[in-house]
């Protein structure tokens, strides 16, 4: 599927797209449209990935300073386990990278070994913990972390 997937930045005309993924991913942030319209507007910046004309994942960041943060990340339920996620994450790093930072990071829930292996898998490693993090149900983030070669 990598092969057959295009990786390019989010437009205006992708946010239908990602907030249905998005909803059919419950371990991702559940954001509102109004929040992704932001990365159209250039405020954060975005990643989707397409398979011919359909929008399959996206990846969701913001650089402050010398750090990528990761913000969101989900895959459409047919694309998953097909290297769409590495697709996007990499693309979002390479682009860091270029652009001068020096580290990534994100949190996620501590209850996600799916997301723990797929971060751990691209070098990722736990730097933290933020105490009551998310809400519904109520669990503690970790904080994971790589540096940009």
């Amino acid at each position: 599927m990598e092969r057959l997937v295009q990786v390019r930045l989010f437009a205006k005309d992708d946010l239908a797209a990602v907030v249905a993924i998005q909803r059919s991913s419950p371990e991702a942030a559940q954001w509102s449209a109004a929040d992704y319209a932001r990365v159209a507007r250039g405020d954060l910046q975005g990643w989707v990935a397409e398979a011919g004309s359909h929008v399959v994942g996206f990846l969701v960041a913001r650089r402050m300073a010398d750090e990528l943060e990761i913000l969101n990340l989900a895959v459409g339920p047919a694309a998953r386990r097909l290297g769409v996620g590495s697709l996007l994450l990499r693309e979002a790093l390479a682009a860091a990278q270029r652009s001068g930072a020096r580290s990534a990071f994100l949190e996620m829930r501590e209850s996600n070994p799916a997301a723990m292996a797929f971060y751990a898998r691209h070098a990722f490693a736990v730097s933290g913990r933020r105490a009551r993090y998310y809400s519904r149900p109520e669990e503690d983030a970790l904080v994971l972390s790589r540096t940009l070669a």
